[in-house]
């Protein structure tokens, strides 16, 4: 099927959405979220990333990148295995220092802000998680951590459909389950910015439904959602815009519509497969 305007406003069901809006609520559905640390919103960008180079040793990780990232949009972060986006990532949330350029929320570096869990939640790798604690628990730490009340953590463990196993052990959750926990963890702050590597995988087909219109709801209310994955199918019918890196470098920055009109009849992995010079030669081992 050829890319182009599969997304459509978010309709979720009755009691997904009683859950949702008991957990999210605090951002009016349509209304621009605030820029982190409360600034005037003078733009839409929620994520700027400009000149953004780093390198680890010999090796040019990521190379004058920019791109931004707009409240009320989901953005679809997508390039090859090496290509630099979990660097980017990183440089994004303060946990690596470029070699030079910027990457702001809201116009300031993370290390900046005032009130980092209200500003961004992050989801970058799901099974960061102590084993021998219950979900609940381990949500409960982080909110505690963050100034956040602990009755949040049972509230968005049933948002995210965890009520039932907030009392397991973490060492005994599925992936998708390590998914949903991490999603949870993502909001506690109740962030207008959210940046998610690869949230769907693990989900079985009505987590990924599931998550497709959690995404939409929260970018509904004015959040900005930027998602890294390589599930082109799925992003295909999420994300507003997208942005393709290749070899550290942004090789296109566009709406869904626009790369639809771009290149009519073909799909977003044709597309992907066209910028990023990826072979569609497959390795059979």
């Amino acid at each position: 099927m050829a890319v182009g305007p599969t997304r459509r406003t978010a309709s979720p069901g009755d009691l997904w959405t009683m859950n949702a809006a008991k957990a999210l609520g605090r951002r009016p559905a349509g209304d621009r979220a605030p820029a982190a640390n409360d600034r005037p919103a003078t733009t839409r960008t929620a994520i700027e990333v400009t000149g953004l180079t780093k390198r680890f040793g010999d090796t040019v990780a990521v190379h004058d990148l920019s791109f931004t990232v707009s409240y009320g949009r989901i953005t679809g972060f997508l390039g090859p295995n090496g290509a630099g986006k979990t660097t980017t990532l990183r440089a994004m949330l303060g946990l690596i220092r470029p070699d030079a350029g910027t990457a702001l929320i809201g116009g300031c570096r993370y290390a900046e802000l005032n009130d980092p869990a209200n500003a961004v939640g992050a989801l970058l790798d799901a099974s960061a998680v102590h084993p021998g604690r219950s979900g609940r628990n381990h949500l409960r730490v982080l909110a505690k951590a963050a100034g956040v009340p602990a009755s949040r953590a049972d509230t968005l463990l049933d948002s995210v459909g965890l009520a039932r196993a907030a009392r397991q052990r973490t060492g005994g959750y599925s992936l998708g389950m390590r998914q949903r926990l991490g999603l949870a963890t993502a909001l506690l702050g109740d962030p207008a910015v959210l940046v998610l590597d690869e949230p769907a995988n693990g989900l079985d087909p009505q987590g990924i439904r599931w998550l497709r219109d959690m995404l939409r709801f929260l970018a509904a209310q004015g959040r900005a959602v930027l998602i890294s994955s390589h599930a082109l199918a799925e992003v295909a019918q999420t994300v507003d815009d997208i942005v393709v890196i290749s070899e550290g470098r942004c090789v296109a920055q566009a709406t869904l519509d626009e790369l639809a009109a771009a290149y009519p009849g073909l799909t977003l992995e044709d597309i992907y497969l066209h910028l990023t010079d990826t072979s569609m030669e497959t390795d059979p081992s």
